[in-house]
């Protein structure tokens, strides 16, 4: 099988030549110039003398195709060929010398990448040819055309900053091949930086109240891997796409999934996406990727990897340092601090777990804040915030160095008399008040709430299972 197949040659494909014929595995050439034949040849480049234009002289596969001839016209019938012959495969097109504006819409319209100028990415043209079919980038690439209709991007109910980056990052790689993308979330931005980051950045995503799924030709999940568990997808909703770094707790299907638990943010993910594909991520978005990196790996202190570091190195070129410092310092709420004055006076330790009961409250974000802070008590590994407001209970909880999945801990406590999930640190729950509202001592209320979640809080943690000794069970992805 050809990995690479280049058609047609110019001073861009002999430099692509020139600097990954002898790392990227098998490359053939087309080209009917007589002396960019002799010089491939040279270089011991596989070439034959032919019009790269004319499918007949085609290997029978190819990975990444390459459309680097001078020629404007050619190049967009070459382009325009091999997507025919090779529908899975990437192109990456060189406009040629003085295209017209037909001709580079032509391209576009075909090839996955077309560069220009030459001396700005042909750095990055050459790493776009070196992806193998197997790898994530091209898999990805055809997972997405293969969709009927636009994308519709999915982030965890209540998301986080790696959420909210990874869906408008994902949006932005099925823009980049030509399928529209909506980013999406179910519940509310609600910790204070989180607002933050979407209203600073100006962010765009739409909530998941009003979509409609049959206007979207394909679903992808992100930060998360099974619908309807910690998201508004109706439960084992077909998904095409899957982008997660998070363990699986269960058997995960799609076209393109990939999920990597040593990565400590899946936005490290999406960068590599861009930085492989080459799209250079606009100012909003490296931000965004950034900060979510940031947060996921609590500034590279927690479940960091060597790719973490090399995606916020990239990404730090583009982003702006500025906001990002405005993003990570809001103002804090009165209602805030009353809230963790609340849980740290009201603890109730039982060894390295903590759960406190917070009464009423204004502000649900308070909540998750002081379960963040909780964390920092010595000896704890495991926290759970809680309190209630219109008619509801919400909790809040977190973990570090636990051996347990608090999302999986919630969602054996409350799940069953209200709705709980999330992941293995970070987790959330609400519950009815139903009957219990009623009650019109104020006191008796707070009292009977605690006694109602906390017990159940505790009895879920004592029949917790212990991980198993080989860590957590491997589940098929595909």
């Amino acid at each position: 099988m050809a990995r690479r197949l280049l058609l047609g040659c110019s001073a861009v494909g002999n430099t692509l030549v020139e600097r990954t014929r002898e790392s990227h595995g098998e490359l053939v050439a087309i080209t009917d110039d007589t002396g960019w034949v002799s010089t491939l040849r040279d270089r011991n480049v596989a070439t034959v003398e032919a019009d790269p234009t004319d499918p007949a002289a085609y290997p029978d596969s190819a990975a990444v195709v390459l459309v680097a001839s001078d020629d404007p016209e050619r190049n967009v019938a070459a382009a325009e060929a091999a997507r025919r012959r090779y529908p899975d495969a990437m192109i990456v097109a060189h406009v040629g010398t003085n295209p017209t504006a037909a001709q580079q819409d032509a391209l576009e319209a075909v090839a996955d990448r077309v560069v220009d100028p030459v001396e700005a990415v042909v750095s990055r043209v050459r790493e776009a040819t070196g992806v193998d079919a197997d790898e994530e980038p091209v898999r990805l690439l055809r997972a997405l055309r293969n969709l009927s209709g636009p994308l519709l991007v999915v982030a965890h109910d209540n998301p986080d900053p790696d959420a909210i980056a990874s869906a408008l990052g994902l949006a932005r790689v099925a823009e980049e091949v030509g399928v529209p993308a909506d980013a999406s979330y179910g519940g509310e931005i609600a910790h204070q930086e989180n607002r933050a980051m979407v209203n600073l950045l100006d962010l765009s995503l739409r909530t998941f109240d009003g979509i409609d799924l049959d206007d979207y030709g394909g679903v992808a999940l992100v930060d998360h891997s099974r619908a309807g568990i910690n998201d508004s997808l109706p439960e084992g909703y077909p998904v095409d796409v899957v982008i997660d770094h998070h363990p699986p707790r269960g058997p995960v299907a799609g076209e393109f999934v990939d999920i990597r638990p040593d990565a400590g943010a899946t936005s490290t993910l999406i960068e590599e996406y861009l930085s492989r594909i080459g799209i250079e991520p606009d100012r909003d978005l490296a931000t965004a990727l950034l900060y979510g990196i940031r947060i996921d790996t609590k500034d590279f202190t927690r479940s960091t990897s060597i790719p973490d570091f090399e995606a916020a190195a990239s990404l730090s070129a583009f982003a702006d340092e500025s906001t990002l410092e405005r993003v990570e310092s809001p103002s804090v709420s009165p209602e805030t601090l009353r809230v963790l004055a609340r849980a740290i006076e009201g603890r109730d330790v039982r060894g390295s777990t903590v759960a406190s009961c917070v009464g009423e409250i204004g502000d649900r974000d308070a909540l998750a804040q002081a379960a963040e802070r909780l964390l920092d008590l010595d000896g704890i590994a495991v926290t759970f915030v809680f309190g209630y407001m219109d008619g509801v209970i919400y909790g809040s909880a977190r973990a570090r160095g636990a051996d347990l999945d608090v999302g999986e801990l919630l969602r054996d406590a409350l799940d069953p008399v209200g709705s709980a999930g999330g992941h293995a640190t970070m987790a959330g729950a609400q519950v009815s008040l139903g009957i219990l509202e009623e009650v019109t001592d104020e006191e008796s209320l707070e009292d009977i709430v605690e006694a109602f979640v906390a017990g159940r809080f505790f009895e879920a943690l004592d029949d917790a299972p212990s991980p198993p000794s080989g860590g957590v069970p491997e589940f098929p992805t595909d």
